[in-house]
């Protein structure tokens, strides 16, 4: 089977979100599958030199932006096993950032047109064109709008992942004949239009032959208002096309054993030295050391979304009533960062707020941390969770999307479970929610076991891969 996956961005070459660490790791874990599985984005300027000097140029030539011709290239380069295509255009990506320029719906449609117009120069024609988010929703259309008629192109499949519905790529309609190049009818129509705008990622989900999100609470969730972001009628009437698969995350990548990041390694058959991290970081962020002392984490982009709001209402009377220790990294709106500066400042000696983002210190801070908290409004599906369980940080989090896919509450007469959730967006839910694991995580064997589950909960990718391939051979015999 051939897939070719298409990504906006992917680890290591551009990253500004959890897409990118997916693309990074699904195509390799596909591959493990026997899927000859490709990756194609655009070749960004702030791609590391190490990567771009290595590059074989296999294609130079024009593609049409409407009624303009513009230069189109396509570089080439392997990674472990897996072979990535870049398309290049200076003009549209060698720039500063990725995203958030006045002329985006110009450069990802460019994008989605490169893609599908250069299958013959890089000679590579896939059963699947697996499509991600809304920078790539176009591929799904311009198939099935401008090459229906090619023999070579006409038993091409698509599956379109949503990796998180609030962000959808909408444009002022005059993209469609000065960008786009389409007739207008697609615009009259719905197909495109959203709220007398053009909608990149509706005209993904209705081109789709098949649609899929990143867990499987998530994919029910989109479905009604609450959660829909104005598409839940849509997705509504593509139930029966739409599936939940949760994301992995690579194992080789995050594994205490292996990683560097910490001050030791361990695993979950040598949690005492979990705890010599924990003592390496009170000493590193001039917290008091103790092993035994419970340290509650959260690493976290610091926005409405991911709950702060409820930490905002409730930790204060956390800190004052339980002697924990709270460490934070991540940032965000700066309410909220002031806010955290405020905690630290009114509980010097249990609290450490870290405004910046640092892999190393997010590494450490997870291996040494026993709980992690993660109380977000909605969540697609999280990597944070993910990670805690591998490190045996052992998560509190709310029920909602992948969370719910991932955490299963902890009963103590099962002795099943590997983590402590709540149920209804609400301050003091998550608040009984942090003590009831502070309640257990005062009887030392209860906690190794919860430990030990969280630590042996399996989110790797091997089975989301299989999961994968099962629905594109569903897609191929549609």
């Amino acid at each position: 089977m051939k897939v070719l996956y298409v990504a906006s961005e992917a680890v290591p070459f551009a990253k500004t979100g959890g897409l990118a660490d997916v693309a990074g790791s699904l195509p390799q874990a596909l591959r493990i599958e026997n899927v000859d599985v490709r990756v194609i984005m655009p070749k960004f300027g702030k791609i590391d030199e190490k990567y771009k000097n290595h590059m074989e140029h296999i294609y130079d030539g024009e593609l049409n932006v409407s009624w303009r011709s513009k230069f189109v290239g396509v570089d080439k380069y392997e990674h472990n096993g897996v072979t990535y295509y870049f398309i290049d255009n200076q003009e549209y990506f060698d720039r500063e950032g990725f995203y958030g320029y006045d002329d985006d719906a110009e450069r990802f449609s460019f994008f989605c047109r490169a893609v599908l117009n250069l299958l013959p120069a890089i000679d590579f024609w896939p059963d699947v064109i697996h499509t991600n988010d809304w920078h790539a929703g176009l591929v799904n259309v311009f198939l099935k709008l401008e090459h229906q008629g090619d023999e070579r192109y006409q038993n091409i499949r698509t599956l379109y992942t949503i990796h998180n519905l609030k962000y959808q790529g909408i444009f002022p309609k005059d993209v469609m004949d000065n960008v786009l190049g389409l007739d207008w009818k697609y615009f009259n129509n719905g197909d495109l239009e959203f709220y007398d705008a053009v909608n990149f990622m509706k005209g993904g989900l209705i081109y789709a032959d098949y649609i899929s999100t990143v867990s499987r609470t998530y994919a029910q969730e989109i479905q009604y208002e609450y959660f829909g972001e104005h598409l839940d009628g849509l997705l509504r009437s593509r139930k029966d096309d739409l599936f939940g698969i949760v994301n992995g995350i690579d194992y080789d990548v995050y594994n205490p054993m292996t990683d560097k990041n910490l001050f030791e390694t361990y695993d979950v058959d040598s949690y005492d030295r979990k705890m010599d991290n924990k003592v390496e970081l009170q000493k590193l962020l001039r917290l008091p050391e103790g092993r035994r002392i419970p340290m509650v984490a959260l690493v976290s982009r610091l926005v409405a979304a991911k709950g702060m709001d409820l930490i905002v209402r409730m930790m204060d009377e956390i800190l004052q009533h339980e002697n924990i220790q709270f460490v934070m990294l991540g940032t965000g709106d700066k309410v909220f960062e002031d806010w955290f500066k405020g905690l630290a400042w009114r509980f010097p000696t249990k609290v450490s707020v870290n405004i910046r983002f640092s892999n190393e210190l997010a590494q450490r801070i997870y291996a040494a941390s026993d709980i992690f908290l993660m109380p977000s409004n909605y969540e697609p599906c999280g990597i944070g969770q993910l990670i805690a369980l591998r490190y045996g940080s052992i998560p509190v989090v709310r029920e909602t999307g992948g969370l719910k896919d991932t955490v299963q509450q902890y009963n103590k007469y099962t002795g099943r479970g590997n983590g402590f959730v709540f149920g209804n967006y609400n301050a003091h839910e998550m608040m009984y929610a942090l003590k009831r694991a502070l309640g257990n995580y005062a009887n030392y064997e209860v906690w190794q076991k919860i430990v030990e589950n969280a630590m042996n909960s399996d989110y790797s990718w091997t089975e989301s891969a299989k999961e994968y391939c099962k629905l594109y051979e569903k897609l191929l015999a549609k």
